[in-house]
């Protein structure tokens, strides 16, 4: 029995963003869908890092400790990526199909 020929499927979201481009497994396709999605995460990041900030400072706002910060950085951190897995402000998917007229025809 030959098992040389499989291959184990590759999720692209499981590649880290500077080794995706150089990696083969994943399709072009594959590979420009999770960088849209990764570019979308970072703009969603931004947003919402503004949208916190308090615009006037308050005892009821909660501490500022090094502790504190960190959940909030984690907190936007995987809201944004789960917007942006979820599709739901379709950033990714109109620069997906911009990107995806740019790759060579196979």
């Amino acid at each position: 029995m030959n098992v040389t020929g499989i291959q184990p499927k590759v999720n692209a979201a499981d590649i880290p963003l500077e080794r995706l481009a150089g990696n083969a497994s994943v399709t072009q396709q594959q590979k420009v869908e999770e960088a849209g999605r990764q570019f979308e995460a970072a703009m969603l990041r931004q947003i919402l890092s503004e949208a916190q900030k308090t615009t006037f400072k308050s005892k009821y706002a909660g501490d500022n400790s090094t502790a504190s910060s960190i959940y909030r950085d984690m907190t936007v951190t995987q809201l944004a990526d789960s917007i942006s897995r979820s599709g739901g402000l379709g950033l990714a998917k109109v620069l997906n199909k911009e990107l995806t007229k740019q790759l060579p025809s196979t």
